[in-house]
C-alpha cells in the first residue's frame, strides 16, 4: 500500500499550501474507488463516506472524506503530463518493461468536450503493449494534434526490443526519430499521400526477387474468412529520398476478406526500420489492432469512457489517465477473471481490493 502512495505522492499539489486534503490521500481514494467501479467524483465520494473505516486503516484523513467538488477541483488543476508520468510509474512498479509490439493510437473522449465544442472532443494518445496489454503512456493531443501528442507519449519510454506501429498519421519523420532516439524499430502504414515514398515503395514490392519470401495466413471468425499475404523488401532512406531514420525496407500485405458470399479486396504499404521476416510483419500489424480490441473497446464497454460528461479544464485528461492506470491494476492482477468481474469484486471484498492495490512486485 505505501508502494501506492509513495508513487501518488509524485504528483506536484496544484492547490494552495492551505488545502485541507492531502493530494496523495484524495488520489488514493479515487484510484480505490475507479477500481470498485465509480465512473464520477461525486461516485469517488460516495465510496469514500460509504468505505471510510476501511480507508483509515491505510490513510489519515485529518479531514475526513474529501467532497465530490474537491474530487472535481483536484482534477481539473493537476498537470495531466503529472499522471500520466505516474501512469509510467505504476506500469514499472508492476515489473512490466515494454517489449514486443507496441500500438500508438487516438481516442476521443466523446463527451467530453466544453460547451459549444461537440465537435472537437479531447484526442487522448495511448501508447499500447500489446503483449502485457497495458497502457504504457498517455498524453491529452492539444488542440487535436494527435502527432505531437504520440511522439510526447513515446519520449516517456524507453522502447528498446519494441516494434511500434502506428497508422498512416504517424507515418512522418519526427515520429520515426522518436522512436529509433528511444531504442526500438518501428513498422508504419503508408499511404499516397507521401507520393514519392509510396512510389519507391510500390516500385520495390513489384520486384520479390529482391525481397523476402511471401508470408500467408488464412484464418476466419463470425461468418468472415481473411486471406493475408505479405512481402518485404528493402529500401534505404537514400532510395525514397525522405529523412526517415533508419529507413531499411518497406513491406506490401494484401488482403482478401470474404463475408456473406462478398469478397473484398485492399493492398497496404509499410515503412520498416529494419528488414524483418514477411512473417514478423504479418503479425506486428495485426497485433497493432489489439490496442482497439484490448484498450478502446474496454474504456467504452467496461468503463463507460464514451458517456463520462468531466469537460473543464484538465479533467477530461485526468481523469482518462486514472482510467488507465485502473485497467493496468486490474489487468496485472492474477485472478482468472475479467477485468469487469474484478472490479466488481472488488467493490463487494475488501481483501481483493486489497489484493489489487498490493500486488505490485
Amino acid at each position: 500500500m505505501e508502494t501506492v502512495l509513495a508513487i501518488l505522492r509524485e504528483v506536484r499539489d496544484p492547490r494552495a499550501e492551505n488545502a485541507q486534503h492531502k493530494l496523495a490521500e484524495v488520489l488514493f481514494i479515487a484510484l480505490a474507488a475507479c477500481l470498485c467501479g465509480a465512473q464520477s467524483c461525486c461516485e469517488m465520494a460516495a465510496f469514500g463516506r460509504a468505505k471510510e473505516a476501511f480507508l483509515r486503516q491505510m490513510l489519515v484523513l485529518e479531514h475526513g472524506i474529501p467532497s465530490h467538488d474537491t474530487f472535481s477541483r483536484v482534477f481539473r488543476l493537476i498537470d495531466p503530463t503529472a499522471l500520466a508520468q505516474v501512469l509510467g510509474l505504476f506500469t514499472r512498479a508492476f515489473g512490466q518493461a515494454a517489449r514486443g509490439v507496441v500500438a500508438v493510437d487516438g481516442k476521443s473522449l466523446r463527451r467530453g468536450y466544453e460547451a459549444g465544442l461537440a465537435h472537437m472532443p479531447p484526442l487522448m494518445v495511448s501508447v499500447w503493449a500489446t503483449e502485457t496489454r497495458l497502457t504504457l503512456a498517455q498524453v491529452e493531443a492539444a488542440g487535436g494534434n494527435e502527432t505531437a501528442a504520440a511522439i510526447a507519449a513515446l519520449k516517456l519510454l524507453n522502447l528498446k526490443g519494441c516494434t511500434v506501429t502506428a497508422d498512416a498519421l504517424h507515418c512522418r519523420a519526427d515520429t520515426a526519430q522518436t522512436i529509433v532516439a528511444a531504442g526500438g524499430d518501428y513498422v508504419l502504414a503508408l499511404k499516397a499521400n507521401q507520393p514519392r515514398l509510396w512510389a519507391e515503395a510500390e516500385a520495390a514490392c513489384a520486384k520479390p526477387r529482391r525481397g523476402t519470401p511471401a508470408a500467408e495466413t488464412v484464418g476466419g471468425a463470425h461468418g468472415r474468412s481473411e486471406w493475408r499475404s505479405a512481402i518485404v523488401a528493402p529500401l534505404t532512406k537514400a532510395d525514397a529520398g525522405n529523412p526517415f531514420p533508419r529507413l531499411a525496407a518497406v513491406a506490401r500485405i494484401d488482403r482478401q476478406r470474404e463475408t456473406a458470399g462478398k469478397t473484398e479486396t485492399s493492398r497496404h504499404y509499410y515503412i520498416l526500420s529494419r528488414r524483418m521476416p514477411s512473417a514478423e510483419v504479418l503479425a506486428a500489424v495485426r497485433k497493432h489492432w489489439d490496442i482497439e480490441n484490448g484498450l478502446h473497446w474496454r474504456l467504452d464497454v467496461v468503463f463507460d469512457e464514451d458517456r463520462a460528461r468531466n469537460r473543464k479544464d484538465n479533467s477530461p485528461a485526468n481523469l482518462a489517465a486514472l482510467r488507465r492506470i485502473t485497467m493496468n491494476f486490474l489487468q496485472t492482477h492474477p485472478a482468472k477473471s475479467s477485468i469487469a468481474i474484478k472490479r466488481r469484486t472488488a467493490g463487494w471484498n475488501d481483501n481483493f481490493l486489497i489484493e489489487l492495490l498490493t500486488h505490485m512486485r
